[in-house]
């Protein structure tokens, strides 16, 4: 292989001219006819026993050709990439056969599209505002209430009709025009009252009635419902009520914080509520920072990034969204079929993030040349256990699947991030201060009274 010429046609686009001497060539012919040979027929010959020469002569010399190239094709682009010393950004190359011959073998050329020359306003410096984090005892009441609620059980209620926030329990069958309609009909269903889980009026009817009451309700399909033919009609349906419960939540005390958690007492648990509570806002706060200073470096990018960059970010956007789908149990085309939208609209709106995702990396990678940022061996070892211990296989598996030299630029694109923050200024913003409440006239009046 030889890299004959390397030609910029526009900015981030190129165009290599390669050939591939004759001698190569006809080795690469040679490995094509042992591949392919046996399945070809050539008069006078058991079929794939005829010998290169004959199959040559009977089909025409150049019958290997494209074989032949495709075997050499990968492995010599590649190594005129590295030779022209180009950074290429895409598998999408643009390729134009120049000449072809056994005795001279292949001469052609490739356009390919690199990455971008970029240039920063500033990374050092910055200015970034900190916001102040504290967690209050309405926070903490309200974290022990959802425990509370989510530790709440279900008791049944036989001395009262069925109100708002009930939770019922109906056999229920639904008819339109007399007729009995498909999925109208079920038993034992348990339906929150006020949940808005059935067609609108089919909950408030329920309300006020009592256990074994039997009774009918009648309704209006919505003109958008999904089944088209029963949207806009009138239905019907028989309800028997069963049995009504209530959410009869614990009391919340030391017994409830031994139940729910490991500590001892509901004052343990408030303190720990809190704790992780001011944590998580802590990193919050400092991600905030973070996003913020690169934002300001993502800003301040100048320089042409090509489409491409940002075509195959959103691909694999999309095929990360559609994996996640399969792991739902549904592929990507049901899920378009469902929300009613084509694979452009779906891509036109991971756009913005992808375009985002180019600029960030982008703009990191510049400051991790421009500063020198590397990632030692042990950052790298390390990086490789927390991976192999969040898929849950060897290390050795995972070093086969990942380069060490891709684990190395992502440790070191997490450098560039804190570089940027040690070399910033920031500073805490003042707390937000809450108005005074305001007196209403009936507690001025209540503290005249007081007085009095």
């Amino acid at each position: 292989m030889s890299l004959k010429e390397t030609k910029k046609l526009d900015t981030n686009r190129y165009q290599l001219e390669i050939t591939i001497d004759g001698e190569k060539f006809r080795e690469a012919i040679k490995e094509a006819y042992r591949k392919n040979g046996k399945k070809i027929n050539v008069p006078g010959f058991r079929k794939g026993k005829a010998p290169l020469h004959m199959v040559e002569t009977y089909y025409g010399t150049e019958v290997f050709f494209e074989d032949a190239l495709n075997l050499l094709y990968g492995d010599v682009v590649e190594e005129a990439i590295n030779e022209s010393g180009l950074k290429v950004i895409d598998d999408k190359m643009d390729f134009d056969l120049v000449s072809i011959s056994k005795e001279d073998g292949v001469d052609f050329k490739v356009s390919v599209t690199t990455y971008p020359e970029i240039t920063l306003k500033a990374y050092k410096g910055l200015k970034a505002e900190k916001q102040p984090v504290k967690v209050d005892a309405a926070e903490v009441n309200a974290e022990v209430k959802a425990m509370a609620e989510r530790n709440a059980r279900m008791v049944s209620v036989e001395d009262r009709a069925a109100k708002k926030g009930d939770a019922v329990v109906i056999d229920f069958e639904g008819f339109v025009d007399g007729a009995a309609f498909d999925g109208g009909k079920a038993e034992g269903h348990t339906l929150e009252l006020g949940s808005g889980q059935f067609i609108p009026g089919f909950e408030d009817q329920i309300i006020g009635k009592n256990i074994n009451d039997e009774f009918d309700i009648t309704v209006t399909f919505p003109e958008e419902y999904g089944a088209k033919e029963l949207a806009g009609k009138e239905a019907v349906f028989k309800i028997k009520l069963h049995e009504i419960k209530v959410r009869e939540l614990p009391t919340v005390d030391d017994e409830f914080a031994k139940d729910v958690s490991e500590f001892d007492t509901l004052k343990e648990l408030k303190a720990d509520i809190k704790k992780k509570a001011l944590e998580r806002k802590k990193a919050a706060a400092e991600e905030a920072v973070e996003n913020d200073l690169v934002q300001q470096v993502v800003d301040g990018i100048e320089g042409e990034i090509p489409e491409a960059m940002f075509e195959s970010r959103l691909n694999q956007s999309v095929e990360e969204f559609a994996y996640r789908l399969q792991s739902q149990g549904m592929d990507l085309q049901t899920y378009l079929k469902y929300t009613n939208s084509s694979i452009e609209d779906f891509k036109a709106t991971f756009r913005p993030q992808a375009e985002m995702q180019v600029k960030y990396r982008l703009a990191l990678e510049k400051i991790v040349e421009l500063e020198g940022i590397e990632a030692d061996e042990k950052d790298v070892e390390e990086q490789y256990k927390k991976m192999a211990e969040s898929y849950g296989v060897e290390v050795d598996q995972v070093k086969a699947a990942i380069p060490a030299s891709e684990i190395s630029k992502d440790l070191a694109v997490g450098k560039a991030i804190d570089f940027v923050k040690e070399n910033a200024v920031i500073t805490e913003a003042a707390p937000e201060e809450k108005p005074a409440p305001k007196k209403t006239a009936a507690k001025k009046t209540e503290a005249k009274e007081d007085k009095e």
